[in-house]
């Protein structure tokens, strides 16, 4: 059985949808990193990404760019973000991590090292955004080995035969780009969103969470009307830039809108689900 699916199985018997909030490990500061991921459990996140720091982070949009900016001045690396969630399962045996990033950094790691590494910290599953599915072999056979998920991206241009390769490569969840673009671009077409939903829940039984373009309560509370859940990035990383952006920061400010805006999103799902 997936290591996620058991919160899957939680949040369906309370009626509820999977709120995944984003931040890049260590923006703006690895310390504060673990504090934000405490912070966003007690907020109410289901399941946390963590962003592994990449040079060029494709699939990104100008404001997560900038996170990984502001993680590489700081030198971390794949091996401090595992010893991060390593601490942060000294406190928090059950919220699910997932490490999202890009080939190069686990690729030279190495795929079976860094496999036992992620195992032994305490990561559930692992999104690569330029790891396609026909080149995924050997590193889903390194995950496998420790029981860890291999997640993929879907975007609003996959066929359905690509759908059906995507999800049998995939455990988890699947993870829908729900529009054209990079993260936090464009508006959501709600309609689009729910015809490619029902279209990949007709290929495959995994949990879909949709990313990309939810940046409220409003627009995650939509979502959250056809998904299994929905992925917050862009927003919460803007709001740890503005830690950056001042010389003498509060911290514990910048902590309280981040739990703020988790809570008001998670609020404006449940209402909307149970309504």
């Amino acid at each position: 059985m997936s290591r996620l699916t058991p919160r899957f199985q939680e949040l369906k018997a309370k009626n509820q949808k999977a709120l995944v909030p984003y931040i890049v490990a260590g923006d703006p500061e690895l310390s504060l990193t673990l504090t934000f991921m405490h912070d966003m459990v007690k907020a109410g996140a289901s399941i946390i990404e963590l962003g592994i720091p990449f040079s060029d982070p494709m699939a990104d949009g100008p404001t997560i760019q900038a996170g990984h900016e502001r993680a590489l001045k700081n030198n971390v690396s794949c091996r401090d973000i595992l010893a991060l969630v390593a601490e942060f399962r000294e406190k928090d045996k059950g919220t699910p991590i997932v490490l999202m990033g890009y080939l190069n950094p686990v690729e030279i790691f190495g795929y079976q090292k860094f496999a036992k590494a992620a195992a032994k910290a305490g990561v559930d599953a692992v999104l690569l955004v330029d790891l396609p599915p026909e080149e995924a072999t050997e590193f889903k056979a390194a995950l496998q080995s420790y029981e860890i998920d291999l997640i993929f991206l879907i975007a609003p241009t996959t066929t359905p035969e690509r759908i059906k390769l995507i999800a049998s490569q995939a455990s988890g969840f699947l993870y829908y780009v729900s529009l054209k673009g990079v993260t936090g671009a464009g508006n959501l077409d709600l309609k689009e969103v729910e015809q490619k939903i029902s279209e990949i829940k007709s290929i495959s039984t995994l949990p879909i969470n949709v990313g990309f373009g939810i940046k409220d309560g409003k627009s995650a509370a939509k979502i959250a009307q056809y998904a299994d859940g929905v992925v917050v990035g862009s927003k919460l990383v803007e709001q740890c830039a503005l830690l950056n952006a001042r010389k003498k920061p509060d911290k514990k400010q910048i902590a309280f809108n981040l739990q703020k805006t988790i809570s008001e999103i998670r609020q404006a799902m449940d209402k909307k689900i149970r309504s």
